[in-house]
């Protein structure tokens, strides 16, 4: 086993969730060469050509990499991947909440690039339980706002069960910072019954006191809790170890969606 790839025990947490046959017939061999290959490329962000002969071809690690992020394989294994009970913690643990199947990743005309203060970037907007796990995320364009994605994002969220049943969909609290503040957000979470934690922007708080009582009722926040925001952040740089999350070298967004995935799904498999 070389530095960076599966232990016997993540491949054997992961290996029930990926596909025994191809579409058109015949068995996928050496997954787990395979996969390892695909981790080296994310830490490492090398060219796929330039991948180690122990990976077996190149082409056949990318192409593999691609139909699955192109087939959704690798979003149900981020569905599927058991969570263990005693990571669930801290102000993000999910609670119980009907199961929704997920939108089917499609192509995106625009890549999830767009112009902003950084150049031609690509954005993403996450959602995590504490303790470095992300449960949800979301690529756009660099110059899209944050504060129309939270919603996005909290819709996606589908934590499995160990025991199984109804998939976990709503949080117990939710801490964002002032770029998620908006009343549309804040209307969202109150609907589905979701404690938060998101700071009021001064020029929101005026516009507030200048209407008076059409302005509403002063948000609530808890400096406490707010401590805990770091977390995501931690979170956002845990994948961002990865070099190939860190800098995009993925053209099409479907594939870099999914070697984004690969990243989330190692830090669920890691202790």
């Amino acid at each position: 086993m070389g530095r960076g790839d599966l232990t016997v025990d993540e491949w054997t947490r992961l290996k029930p969730h990926l596909p025994k046959t191809r579409q058109r017939g015949g068995r996928w061999s050496s997954h787990r060469r395979v996969i390892n290959g695909i981790l080296f490329r994310n830490r490492t962000g090398v060219p796929w050509r330039d991948l180690p002969a122990r990976f077996g071809p190149w082409k056949t690690v990318y192409e593999r990499h691609r139909r699955w992020s192109a087939d959704g394989t690798w979003e149900r294994g981020f569905d599927l991947v058991p969570r263990s009970p005693t990571r669930r913690r801290g102000t993000q643990e999910p609670a119980a909440g009907a199961g929704k199947r997920r939108t089917p990743l499609q192509h995106r005309p625009d890549e999830g690039l767009g112009r902003s203060r950084g150049g031609l970037t690509c954005k993403i907007h996450l959602a995590g339980e504490g303790g470095r796990r992300p449960l949800a995320f979301l690529l756009t364009p660099g110059q899209w706002g944050d504060a129309p994605q939270l919603i996005p994002v909290m819709e996606r969220v589908r934590v499995a069960r160990q025991e199984g049943g109804r998939r976990r969909t709503r949080p117990d609290h939710l801490g964002g910072d002032k770029a998620y503040s908006s009343r549309r957000n804040r209307r969202y979470l109150r609907r589905r019954q979701i404690k938060h934690t998101i700071p009021e922007p001064k020029d929101q708080r005026a516009n507030r006191k200048r209407r008076g009582s059409q302005g509403g009722r002063p948000t609530s926040f808890d400096k406490t809790i707010y401590k805990r925001r770091n977390e995501v952040e931690r979170t956002i740089n845990a994948l961002k170890n990865s070099r190939a999350v860190a800098t995009r070298y993925d053209k099409r967004a479907y594939i870099f969606h999914g070697t984004v995935t690969v990243a989330a799904i190692r830090l669920w498999l890691r202790p």
